[in-house]
């Protein structure tokens, strides 16, 4: 396993790493560079087509890397939330709709919350193989995966169940995936 201090200059290096979240653990990277966020999907066996999400310490993190981001809407748990990115910035994590960007600001604690302060933003997804499920638990991420990153960091057993994710775009939000939280309460989370 790796310390905090490992899984921070591995990102800075424009590694992979795997780490907790606030729902299964995560396969990570820098999203300011391309060739990460590429890698980081040609590991999971996944296409390049399929948005990536950030994952910031805060709003404010979130907006110092997209200026133009609209808070509204921004909660932070166990949510990515689709958002307009007008300047079409970073691409690579947008998939096949580039005027969207999907975001998160996890409530994570102990060493997972050390390294997203050490970085900001990060650009994440469930660090499983395309496909397979949710890793709960770090014996729940293939050894193809383990084997293919810079850094693990450990957190234990999570909850294990993925994100809820909303698209705030629209005039109404809409839920994208039902997930760690049920769609009524994340709709209402939303609206506060």
């Amino acid at each position: 396993m790796s310390s905090v201090d490992e899984t921070l200059a591995a990102l800075r290096a424009g590694d992979l790493v795997v780490l907790p979240t606030d729902t299964v653990y995560g396969l990570a990277c820098r999203p300011d560079r391309e060739e990460a966020v590429r890698a980081l999907s040609a590991l999971k066996r996944r296409s390049q087509a399929q948005p990536i999400a950030l994952v910031a310490a805060s709003v404010a993190a979130l907006v110092e890397l997209i200026p133009e981001l609209t808070v509204r809407g921004l909660v932070a748990g166990p949510f990515t939330l689709v958002v307009a990115n007008p300047e079409r910035r970073l691409s690579w994590l947008t998939g096949a709709r580039p005027d969207t960007i999907g975001v998160r600001i996890p409530v994570v604690i102990g060493p997972a919350a050390e390294v997203l302060a050490g970085v900001g933003v990060i650009a994440a997804t469930s660090a499983n193989l395309h496909g397979a499920a949710d890793p709960r638990r770090l014996s729940d991420v293939s050894t193809e995966i383990l084997e293919g990153v810079a850094a693990v960091l450990d957190g234990g057993e999570l909850p294990g169940t993925p994100s809820t994710v909303l698209d705030l775009t629209g005039s109404e939000t809409r839920v994208l995936r039902e997930g760690a939280v049920p769609a009524a309460e994340a709709l209402a989370r939303v609206a506060e």
